[in-house]
């Protein structure tokens, strides 16, 4: 295939991509925009079978490790649980993380394959991009890692912190960039190796020091890395569609993280940085024993909410364990039938990813104009007669207002209470992710329903 028409199949394979951002924007073109992306993906794995130069032998590697690796992604992505989303994404990106190292190692090693000259003598431009597309797949990869432990449990979600901790981040950053630099010059294959390694290093060192309730974030930031070391990579390869994808996911990880940053109050730039959010969260944690709650049962619930004249619905990471999204539109359906106004409404980041309760309220065909971000739906918690709180926990957190010494103080919550009741759906009087006691538990207008939420949603239904 000459260069030229692998040039328009690229290109035309990143306008695809473009598209399917652009659909996956709302619920509503999701479908379609996940159909340009993949058709998108089909042009770009076709066309790079066609350029290789020796087809027969190539084409075969290719082929080999195309159904190897395509087999396990389908595989895994079949069985894992939509609970289990989060950490699934954490560990695509340190796939896609390593991938750009591997790639970045091939061409310093053989550069006379990708046009980039000869060992020893490789031109300073492809030096620097395939340096920088190394040093953050590596960051990536490292980070992906530590960010998958702490969501599956294996690492505690709490924030471990070091001494010195932004200053070591600080030289090692700086250290990449002084070696990139004597790189360049020397092109000595042990600085290049040792860019590789500070790197890995500096990825287990930025995220470590982050907690679990500003997981989200970590998890947008890397999608983020993981799409401009996809970029470096490609500008390397001189491949348009890496290119473009990679911009792509770097500027919208980046802008997602932005939005998300100023959701729960956090700084941006000490998101890049690592270890935002870290206080002692000893001053904050309550002993929940001497405070008494009032608690109650699917009666109690079923009771209050059919003769509410409006009921919001707080979903969270509770909802995704129990997989209660179902029952929680049948009881939804049910109010509706006794004169009750629902709606939903959303935190940035409830649950462990965002979009996770968009996309499991939109798995169980919920109105997409019933579901509503904070900033549409905070103000109606005061009007509002019933707040059911389905398995959210931080962002209901009233000591995010409060309390100067929780690690969640100033994350924009929602205000649940401020409505008239508020129904929360718990198995116990547990911290949340965040490792905090919930102030909300002890309020005088809350009512705790200890139970499974998918069970006792089926049992409010039952009583409805």
């Amino acid at each position: 295939m000459s260069a030229n028409l692998l040039a328009v199949f690229y290109l035309i394979s990143g306008v695809l991509f473009i598209l399917a951002l652009r659909g996956l924007s709302s619920p509503e073109t999701s479908r379609q925009g996940n159909l340009f992306g993949i058709i998108g993906m089909v042009i770009a794995i076709g066309v790079t079978i066609l350029s290789i130069g020796n087809f027969s032998t190539g084409f075969l590697y290719l082929l080999v490790f195309l159904l190897i690796g395509g087999s396990i992604g389908a595989f895994i992505a079949y069985k894992i649980p939509m609970t289990a989303m989060p950490e699934l994404v954490a560990g695509f990106h340190s796939l896609v993380g390593l991938a750009a190292v591997f790639v970045a190692i091939s061409a310093f090693l053989s550069p006379e394959v990708f046009n980039l000259g000869v060992v020893g003598n490789i031109k300073i431009a492809s030096l620097i991009e395939m340096s920088l597309g190394a040093s953050i797949g590596a960051i990536t990869f490292t980070g992906s890692i530590i960010a998958f432990l702490k969501l599956r449990g294996i690492m505690s979600g709490n924030p471990i912190t070091f001494f010195g901790q932004h200053y070591i981040n600080l030289i090692l950053g700086l250290s990449v960039i002084v070696i990139i630099f004597y790189l360049c010059k020397t092109q000595s294959n042990s600085l290049f190796w040792l860019i590789i390694i500070i790197s890995f290093l500096l990825g287990i060192l930025l995220i470590i020091p982050i907690g679990g309730a500003d997981m989200p974030v970590v998890i947008s930031m890397l999608n983020s890395y993981s799409g401009w070391a996809a970029a470096g990579i490609g500008f390397t390869l001189e491949n348009t569609a890496l290119i473009i994808t990679g911009a792509l996911v770097g500027s919208s990880g980046a802008i997602l993280s932005y939005i998300m940053c100023k959701g729960m109050n956090r700084s941006f730039f000490n998101v890049i940085l690592g270890g935002f959010g870290v206080t002692d969260q000893s001053s904050s944690i309550k002993t929940k024993e001497q405070r008494p709650v009032k608690s109650g049962n699917a009666d109690d619930a079923a009771f209050l909410m059919k003769n509410a004249s409006s009921v919001i619905i707080v979903p969270g990471y509770g909802m995704a364990v129990a997989q209660a999204q179902h029952a929680l539109r049948e009881m939804v359906d049910s109010l509706k039938k006794n004169g009750v106004k629902v709606t939903y409404a959303i935190h940035p980041v409830a649950g462990r990813m965002p979009g996770h309760m968009n996309v499991l309220l939109a798995e169980a065909n919920v109105p997409y104009d019933e579901v509503f971000e904070l900033e549409e739906i905070n103000n109606d918690f005061a009007n509002c007669d019933v707040v059911y709180v389905i398995g959210a926990n931080d962002v209901t957190n009233p000591v995010a207002k409060t309390d100067p010494q929780s690690p969640i103080y100033g994350m924009p919550i929602l205000d649940v209470e401020k409505s008239k009741s508020v129904l929360f759906v718990k198995r116990s009087l547990s911290p949340g992710y965040a490792g905090i006691d919930n102030d909300l538990f002890y309020r005088d207008n809350t009512l705790m329903l200890f139970a499974d939420a998918k069970k006792m949603t089926e049992e409010i239904i039952k009583n409805l």
